[in-house]
């Protein structure tokens, strides 16, 4: 069976994918032959914009270490890399006294900034979110709000939590842009709106955000805003917060050491420090220059491109796969709010009869086609939208059918942006009805967890 024929002619706005590297790559099949890869796994890491890579690798033969250095390639390194924060600021619409902070990812950024808020700090976080944003406040007072079952019922959520909290202490408020189990758009204004209103805060974890749709911190409002060049077509190892310097210059450096450090004298007592007062006092150490350019060339491609366009583009595709998945009847596609919601290039979706991690391993090596599966770093939300599974005792799940009316245990996600051929998704599509309807070609077993081919 095929859903290709019935699927509609590629839409003019498609026409326009900015090129990505590996789109050449052919991946081998254990049936015979080979195909190219299509990659869908977007949402754990994007491939390098073409147009990234060039700039890296014209930059390397003038790398050098940043800060401090008189010779000509530290010089260039610094201007470059200081650059590179500004850029970053202008693609997030930062405030003037805005920090742009380098780090090595969102996670790394959350984790910081729970490094950083003020003793007392009172924290409110959505139980769906990644764990990213979910796990880093476990040793603060935090509140882990239920699952909202609409965008509206999300604000609400939260002026019902923060109307009882205590006025005199600080509080944050940590939400997700957009999912990264079903793509669905919070409403991060509306929300921030509320928080502000009862003296609040809001860090935006906006991994999957920033690759799909323009983010301007200002309109938005929140205080703070994470995310990681890898999502976005950089994967050089660097992420950002960004957000009002208060909580960050008065707190002790995320990691002490050169760099972080403005002033050091020795003292009877041992060590006196004067820390910075600038991004820097949370850099310490070698900066990862590579890391930092790279996620402001990927800026500068995505502002060049003109996000209109590109929503344009990614909404069609949208359209595509939901339209293709949602016809085979074996296939149920994830949602929190509904088929109707706003969502990006994310798309999480169960097959009656298979464990995800058999699904994906038959995808991948039947069809070159790379997906996710399992529980995608969000296991409360997935369990939820799942009907509450409980974990299962093969990890992932091992490649038997599941029996009549049984219900997967964990899902298969494919993600897919600016630099998806229309292609991918159709081949996509196309398998999964083929595997639906008339199973595996191949033979499966669980190998450490995992589901993988018989050789």
């Amino acid at each position: 069976m095929s859903l290709r024929s019935s699927l509609p002619l590629a839409e003019p706005e498609l026409a326009a994918a900015l090129p990505v590297l590996g789109l050449d790559v052919a991946a081998p099949l254990v049936t015979g032959g080979e195909v190219p890869y299509a990659a869908l796994d977007y949402a754990a890491s994007a491939p390098v914009l073409r147009s990234v890579w060039d700039d890296v690798a014209n930059y390397l033969p003038y790398y050098g270490s940043v800060h401090r250095g008189a010779g000509y390639l530290s010089q260039l390194s610094t201007d470059l890399f200081e650059q590179s924060r500004e850029t970053v600021r202008e693609f997030l619409g930062c405030r003037a006294d805005d920090h742009v902070v380098f780090t090595r990812s969102t996670t790394d950024s959350l984790n910081m900034m729970a490094a950083v808020i003020p003793a007392g700090t009172q924290v409110y976080v959505f139980e769906t979110e990644h764990h990213a944003a979910l796990l880093p406040w476990r040793e603060r007072d935090v509140t882990v709000l239920r699952a909202p079952v609409s965008r509206h019922d999300a604000v609400e959520i939260v002026a019902e939590a923060l109307a009882g909290r205590s006025p005199e202490l600080p509080g944050l408020v940590c939400v997700t842009g957009a999912s990264n189990v079903t793509g669905e758009l919070w409403p991060v204004a509306e929300i921030t709106e509320v928080a502000h209103a009862a003296g609040a805060r809001v860090v935006l974890d906006a991994a999957q955000l920033v690759p799909h749709r323009p983010v301007d911190l200002r309109e938005l409002g929140v205080d703070y805003i994470a995310f990681s060049g890898h999502k976005m077509y950089a994967p050089f190892g660097a992420g950002v917060l960004a957000g009002r310097p208060d909580w960050l210059c008065r707190a002790d450096p995320y990691l002490a050491g050169g760099g972080a450090s403005k002033r050091v004298v020795r003292t009877a007592r041992g060590i006196d420090v004067e820390w910075q007062q600038s991004a820097a006092r949370h850099e310490a150490g070698s900066p990862n220059v590579i890391g930092a350019y790279a996620v402001a060339s990927a800026c500068r491609a995505l502002r060049t491109a003109g996000f209109d366009s590109l929503v344009a583009r990614e909404e069609a595709l949208l359209r595509r796969a939901v339209a293709g998945l949602g016809a085979i009847e074996q296939v149920e596609v994830l949602s929190l709010w509904g088929a109707g919601s706003e969502r990006v290039g994310v798309i999480s979706f169960v097959v009656d009869g298979w464990n995800s991690s058999h699904l994906a391993a038959a995808l991948s090596a039947e069809y070159g086609i790379g997906v996710r599966d399992g529980l995608f770093c969000a296991h409360p939300l997935v369990r939820r939208l799942l009907g509450n599974a409980p974990d299962h005792p093969d990890g992932c799940g091992a490649p038997q059918p599941l029996g009549p009316g049984e219900r997967p245990v964990n899902a298969v996600r494919a993600s897919f942006g600016a630099g998806t051929p229309p292609e991918h998704l159709d081949r996509l599509v196309s398998a999964v009805a083929e595997l639906a309807v008339h199973g595996a070609r191949w033979t499966y077993r669980t190998e450490e967890g995992r589901c993988v081919p018989v050789r």
